[in-house]
Parts: C-alpha cells; sequence; structure tokens
C-alpha cells in the first residue's frame, strides 16, 4: 500500500496548479503610479483588471500545458486516493504515478515555455518586471507533483515479502 507521502503532495501540487494557473501574478511591476500583473488569463493595472487585448503564442502554448498539467493531476490524484481501497493496487500506484509525473512535466514545459516568451517579448524592459509568486507557485507545484509520481511509482515497486526486508530476523 503507498504512504501518504504521495497522496499528500499530489494533493499539495494540485492546489498549487490550480493557484498557479487561475491567478494574475506571475509578472509584477511595481511603478510610483501603482502596480501591474500580468497572468495567463488577464492583465491588471491599478486594480483594475482586463483580459489580454492580444494573445502571443508562447501564453496560449503555457494556457494549454498549465491546464493539460491540472487535469492530469487531478485524475493521478484520484487514482491515488482510489489505490486505498483496491486489490490489484500496485498497478494503480504504477499508473497513478505516471500520470503524476506527466503533470509535473506538461507543468515544466508550459513553465519553461512562459518564461523563454516572456524574457524575449519584454525585451530591454525585462528589468521593470519581476516574476511573482503565481508563477513560483508553479515552479513549486512542478517539485511536488513529480514528487508525488515518484513516491507512488516507488511504493507500486517496493517488494512486501519477508525474505526482502531489511530487517534481519533471529
Amino acid at each position: 500500500m503507498p504512504a501518504g507521502g504521495g497522496l499528500l503532495c499530489g494533493a499539495s501540487g494540485l492546489a498549487l496548479l490550480l493557484a498557479a494557473t487561475a491567478t494574475h501574478f506571475w509578472l509584477q511591476r511595481r511603478a510610483p503610479g501603482g502596480t501591474a500583473s500580468l497572468g495567463l488569463w488577464r492583465a491588471c493595472l491599478g486594480g483594475h483588471c482586463r483580459p489580454h487585448p492580444g494573445t502571443p503564442a508562447f501564453w496560449e502554448a503555457t494556457r494549454v500545458l498549465m491546464l493539460l498539467s491540472v487535469l492530469s493531476a487531478a485524475a493521478g490524484l484520484a487514482l491515488g486516493l482510489s489505490v486505498v481501497a483496491s486489490a490489484a493496487w500496485r498497478a494503480r500506484a504504477r499508473v497513478a504515478g505516471i500520470i503524476l509525473l506527466l503533470a509535473g512535466l506538461l507543468a515544466l514545459l508550459g513553465l519553461a515555455v512562459y518564461t523563454a516568451g516572456t524574457l524575449s517579448l519584454l525585451g530591454p524592459a525585462r528589468t521593470a518586471w519581476r516574476f511573482s509568486w503565481s508563477y513560483i507557485l508553479g515552479w513549486v507545484a512542478v517539485v511536488l507533483t513529480s514528487s508525488a509520481g515518484l513516491f507512488h511509482l516507488c511504493a507500486a515497486a517496493k517488494d512486501p515479502s519477508p525474505e526482502s526486508s531489511e530487517v534481519v530476523g533471529a
């Protein structure tokens, strides 16, 4: 039976992926006239938020990759939860681990595309902008969902037989 570490990391990673994808603090700029922030879905200036008037292709790619990551993480977590009540828990834990690793990979790709595209889009003005907390939550979610996948895979591969135990009996 897999340990709770995979489920805890998976649930935390899913929550952070949702928060990162839904919020608009991926980039932030503080200026004397107020703050401005950019997210995947909208731009805000001085507390007034609007959808992006035109979105570059890399933002669209990031949106798709982050949404696929959220869906994969939710599926992996649901499958990981079903492992507890299943007789064939090893196969389910293995599949849950693979799906959670896929979620981490999709988020990693989305964040990498966003990073590269944003830096090239902003050009010299990038010194005024900073990557903000939504973006950072995405990177933490990559680590958590990938760790959850690895925990599930390790739990599925662990041999529970007495011969493989590390404790030496009398």
